[in-house]
């Protein structure tokens, strides 16, 4: 597990790393404005798609599925159903992007409400931009199916690999604008669909290599895609509530001043860094081993298998949100601070940072224990616990409205998502699929304290030269950012070797027998 963990968690972190390649430059050429908001809006409609169907109640649905047919089956069979199933999800998303396209404008009055008083020309980009993305969703989840089976078949390095084309893609398609003096927000947007295309095709392309490649074929409601419809019903409904609260967030953020949204994404592509290369690494290596697990109804495994993957969460987690919140100002200066993105919008940015940083914990062990629910065919009991979530994060969203402005959304999820985190240990509790150890509780109360203690010291260490950090050349920036982080991570190593979370004779033991096996033929 810890092996398929680090290979997803690798080509990950090549894909956020060029995503802020990628951000770095929209902000940069477009800044935090009306383009900007627009531009955003339009990227997040076809994306709150593919995180409903691809990645979403399909995908938690279909892999257990697939892994189950596949073992049971043999390869044709589970070929067969992903192709039906395949046949099924294309037809769904080609009808939506078509109804999307005629009805835009009453869509973006929807998800946009604040675009459509006071500026019309921001409302209007906001259409046009969204007419170019939508196709994306049709590709982009007809992907994620093709890598779900990759998965089921432990297969992770071409899935997750396919990913980081997107965000070559979209740097391409800024180039292109900028080289040729074309609008760099149709440039990108039109970016963003292609990308779609060409993740799918890499993944076809992979699962042929396989033997495994779907096709379109007709479509016929099976015993198996009944199972997959039954099973997706209460996921939908669950996964749909999820993506309701980020609805609610952008239907808030509209209603704030201009620059509300870029402010918040940018804080959001920081914060989805760790969220992005820890819980979905995780989520995905995880859920088709419990899958295996739960077929055999062996419960000890499937504890034991989480009380690992948290051990690992917990240990790059607790000190990633501890980071950003010690040099949010200066991560948001060193990275965004240039161009049309200015002290102002630096300073806003940093702010819903600290906000979004409080919940990353508890998104992350979201990831992980979801797959519990769905390796034993409940997708039930998240549907639940999500429309609790759902009602809290819309209360606290109201709440924060005028006292907290643009703070107000990303608090509010953060709140929301370390209630739901409790909720779903308590359940998870009661059907003695969560019992950590006194050890196991001991150890993660010890890497709690280092990481608590590393941010501490690296916040005073940046407060010296908080004063004067704006003001330096962005090389300069950059290099302060560079050094901040990496005292970071030493004083973090000092306080696990001190509490004795990590020894040194095991960390040297572990990078021998990695370089030993590295070096066997």
């Amino acid at each position: 597990m810890l092996r398929n963990l680090l290979t997803v968690g690798s080509w990950t972190m090549l894909s956020r790393f060029l995503g802020l390649v990628r951000d770095q430059l929209l902000a940069a050429l477009m800044g935090a404005g009306m383009v900007q908001d627009a531009y955003q809006i339009a990227f997040r409609l076809p994306n709150m798609f593919r995180r409903l169907f691809g990645e979403g109640a399909f995908n938690a649905a279909f892999v257990p599925l697939f892994t189950t047919i596949h073992e049971r089956d043999g390869k044709q069979a589970a070929v067969t159903f992903a192709s039906r199933a395949l046949t099924m999800l294309v037809l769904l998303l080609v009808g939506l992007t078509l109804l999307g396209e005629v009805f835009m404008p009453a869509v973006i009055h929807v998800m946009a409400p604040g675009f459509s008083h006071g500026n019309p020309e921001r409302f209007l980009l906001a259409v046009t931009y969204t007419r170019i993305t939508l196709p994306y969703m049709v590709f982009i989840c007809a992907a994620a199916l093709v890598a779900g089976m990759l998965n089921g078949l432990g297969r992770f390095s071409a899935a997750a690999a396919a990913y980081v084309s997107f965000n070559i893609v979209g740097i391409a398609a800024i180039g292109w604008a900028v080289a040729g003096h074309h609008d760099v927000a149709v440039a990108s947007a039109w970016g963003i669909t292609l990308s779609g295309v060409v993740q799918f095709a890499l993944l076809m392309w992979a699962a042929a290599r396989h033997g495994m490649m779907p096709h379109l074929a007709r479509p016929a409601l099976t015993p198996a895609i009944r199972r997959l419809l039954a099973r997706m019903g209460p996921g939908l409904v669950g996964s749909g509530v999820t993506q309701l609260n980020l609805t609610i967030d952008t239907i808030i953020a509209t209603l704030l001043p201009t620059g509300s949204i870029s402010w918040l994404y940018f804080a959001d592509r920081i914060n989805q860094l760790p969220l992005g290369v820890l819980g979905a690494a995780l989520g995905t290596t995880l859920l088709p081993l419990l899958s295996r697990h739960a077929a055999q109804q062996d419960k000890a495994a499937m504890r034991g298998a989480m009380d690992r993957a948290s051990d690992y969460a917990l240990l790059l987690t607790l000190p990633a949100t501890a980071g950003l919140m010690a040099v949010a100002p200066e991560i948001m200066s060193a990275l965004f601070g240039y161009g049309r993105f200015g002290p102002s919008d630096v300073n806003h940015a940093a702010q819903a940072l600290l906000a979004y940083a409080v919940g990353l914990p508890a998104f992350v062990l979201i990831k992980l224990y979801a797959p519990a629910f769905f390796a034993e065919g409940d997708t039930a009991t998240p549907v639940k616990i999500s429309m609790v979530t759902l009602a809290l994060n819309l209360g606290l969203n109201l709440l924060f409205l005028k006292p907290l402005a643009f703070m107000g959304p990303p608090l509010a999820s953060a709140l929301a998502a370390i209630v739901n985190l409790g909720l779903m240990l308590a359940v998870l509790r009661r059907r003695a699929l969560f019992k950590p150890t006194r050890a196991v509780l001991g150890r993660m109360a010890r890497i709690t304290l280092a990481a608590l203690a590393m941010g501490c010291l690296t916040a005073w260490a940046a407060g010296q030269v908080a004063g004067t950090f704006p003001s330096w050349h962005l090389p300069l920036r950059v290099l302060g950012l560079g050094a901040l982080v990496g005292l970071g991570a030493v004083l973090y190593a000092l306080f696990l070797l001190g509490l004795g979370v990590v020894t040194l004779p095991g960390l040297v033991g572990m990078v021998r027998a990695r370089l030993g096996r590295k070096r066997a033929p």
